[in-house]
């Protein structure tokens, strides 16, 4: 059980007023001084100041400590009850019973405390008859007290801990989101940017040739460039703002723009405009063939370039083929020609990537349909 402050003495959200339970704190002096006996007064009152200090320190204290003190205030509760009549301090072990977390020890405890108290109020019947008869609507309240404020202050503190648990994880897996929407945003960015700075490095080169020689046609590459360059940064602000999805006929366009460029002849087999695909899924594969046509122009030494799509009841399939080097084997191979990236693009859809590079590299990408269409 944690360790709680001295002023959980007092019981709180068990339904009674503080006010109350300090009554149950002085109601013991009151019987303590209706015994007759000097002895009787001074042993009373040293059994509640000692109940009250092994409540406290059961509160402050765990493990052996605490059930130690637990067991010394169920002996001086039975005492009270048997001797004087008073059955109160029931109620107050009854209520630290309810905040023991551990399941063990509240139903080993739970079992003790209710039989003893039982036990105890039959004894004192016959030890105390007139003093019980005369608050018997009190006595049947505390009995009542103790088989019922334990099991709603277990369930209680069961259920606010759930709620705590759900509240933290609720909050990890906000964090969670941020950063993996942090991380998305990030590689949308640079396949977006590398693409079309690709695009612009290949137009450069070519309008550098040209100028000396086909100065007109020079010119109409600058513009592109200048064109290529406004179009880079239109789809950067609607991605920053707008967070717009790629649509995967909308990047078979630009994908055959930088193939061109690139003199690398393009080959598109199937049909781009997709149905009933997911945007999700959808965006996946455009940024997954963005990212595989700029490793083409930018790494493979291809002439030719074939992107396949196909669209089946079961996964969507992309494939792109080039007769270019293939891709060389060595450690940082993935990472620098962004294979990892769309690796864990795949990854949030359930998507595969295979490579084959043999005269050429071949990328086949599938992304299963995990919502099944009917007939």
């Amino acid at each position: 059980m944690e360790k709680q402050s001295w002023y959980h003495i007092i019981p709180k959200s068990t339904g009674l007023s503080a006010y109350v339970w300090v009554i149950f704190c002085i109601l013991p002096f009151y019987f303590v001084f209706k015994t007759a006996s000097t002895v009787g007064i001074i042993f009373g009152i040293i059994m509640i100041l000692l109940f009250f200090t092994a409540y406290r320190l059961s509160f402050l204290s765990t493990g052996w400590i605490a059930y130690t003190a637990v067991s010394i205030e169920m002996a001086i509760s039975v005492v009270m009850t048997v001797f004087l009549g008073y059955v109160y301090f029931s109620l107050f072990l009854a209520f630290y019973i309810g905040n023991i977390q551990s399941k063990r020890g509240f139903i080993s405890l739970y079992v003790v405390h209710l039989v003893t108290t039982v036990l105890a109020v039959g004894v004192g019947f016959f030890n105390q008859t007139d003093i019980i008869l005369s608050q018997w609507p009190f006595i049947i309240f505390s009995i009542l007290g103790v088989i019922l404020l334990p099991v709603n202050m277990y369930n209680r503190n069961k259920h606010e801990r759930l709620e705590a648990e759900l509240k933290a994880a609720r909050e990890k897996i906000s964090q969670l989101m941020v950063l993996e929407e942090r991380q998305r945003i990030a590689r949308d960015l640079h396949d977006t940017l590398g693409q079309k700075l690709s695009l612009i490095g290949l137009k450069s080169d070519l309008a550098t040739r040209l100028v000396s020689v086909r100065p007109k046609q020079a010119k109409e590459e600058i513009i592109d460039i200048h064109q290529t360059a406004r179009i880079a940064l239109k789809e950067v602000r609607e991605m920053v703002y707008n967070m717009k999805g790629e649509k995967l006929q909308d990047e078979i366009v630009r994908v055959q723009q930088i193939l061109k460029a690139a003199q690398i002849t393009c080959e598109i087999k199937g049909n781009a405009a997709l149905q009933n695909t997911p945007l999700l899924v959808e965006n996946t594969l455009a940024m997954c063939l963005k990212e595989s046509v700029t490793n083409v122009v930018k790494h493979s030494q291809a002439t030719k370039c074939t992107i396949t799509i196909k669209q089946s009841k079961d996964e969507w399939t992309l494939e792109i083929i080039d007769d270019g080097i293939g891709i060389p084997h060595k450690k940082d191979t993935l990472k620098e020609h962004g294979l990892r990236g769309m690796r864990e693009r795949l990854e949030f859809v359930n998507g595969t990537l295979d490579i084959m590079s043999d005269k050429g590299t071949k990328i086949m990408i599938r992304v299963p349909n995990v919502i099944k269409q009917d007939d």
